[in-house]
């Protein structure tokens, strides 16, 4: 069992805690990770091409590892669809990263834009490390990914992207405030995101 993340004094804000509920579902890992992809696509081969290579790498990275993740909830094999206990993660990560291996793998093959391929590479780099890292310590996976989303950005658009902040800090304040991390497991899985993605992706282009 994972370690309570938090020790409030006071009961909780009910409409705080709805608020961060929003965020936190609105910028879940896999949307925050669609988008990229999307993102990173259309900046390569347009509106057209790139959304449909954006979807067809959407598709391969996160729907066996949403599928999976589903059926074990419904199973009650996972307490939820964020895997809320450490404890509980290192099969869906392992599921996840054998994913996007493959995805990448499928990407090169069908001569999928340079860009994409880099992005996807990244994103498989991130998930090893966070895999890992939950072996040990609850790492927030949240903002992670977004940490990531915004080190692509930036990469892609320059510093004008690093507007997008106050995106990374909602969702960091949202698993604060539903007890699901520790701060400086937030801190930790943003910075750790931003810094495999700001690296690995423009090293892989």
């Amino acid at each position: 069992m994972s370690a309570p993340t938090n020790s409030p004094t006071a009961p909780p804000d009910p409409t705080r805690v709805r608020v961060a509920r929003v965020v936190t579902e609105t910028t879940a890992p896999a949307i925050l990770a669609v988008a990229g992809l999307l993102v990173v696509a259309i900046h390569s081969a347009g509106s057209g091409a790139g959304a449909a290579w954006g979807g067809f790498a959407a598709l391969l990275v996160t729907g066996i590892p949403l599928a999976y993740v589903a059926k074990g909830v419904k199973a009650g094999k996972w307490s939820d669809h964020h895997i809320a206990e450490r404890t509980q993660r290192a099969v869906p990560l392992l599921i996840a990263s054998a994913s996007v291996a493959v995805a990448a793998v499928l990407l090169v093959l069908v001569n999928a834009p340079r860009d994409l391929i880099a992005l996807v590479l990244a994103q498989l780099a991130g998930l090893v490390v966070v895999l890992v890292v939950s072996h040990w310590w609850k790492i927030s996976i949240h903002t992670a990914v977004a940490g990531g989303f915004l080190g692509t950005l930036v990469v892609l658009f320059g510093p004008w992207a690093l507007l997008g902040l106050p995106v990374l800090a909602a969702v960091a304040w949202s698993r604060i405030v539903l007890d699901a991390h520790t701060w400086a497991q937030v801190i930790a899985g943003g910075a750790m995101g931003a810094l495999v993605a700001g690296t690995l992706f423009p090293l892989f282009r």
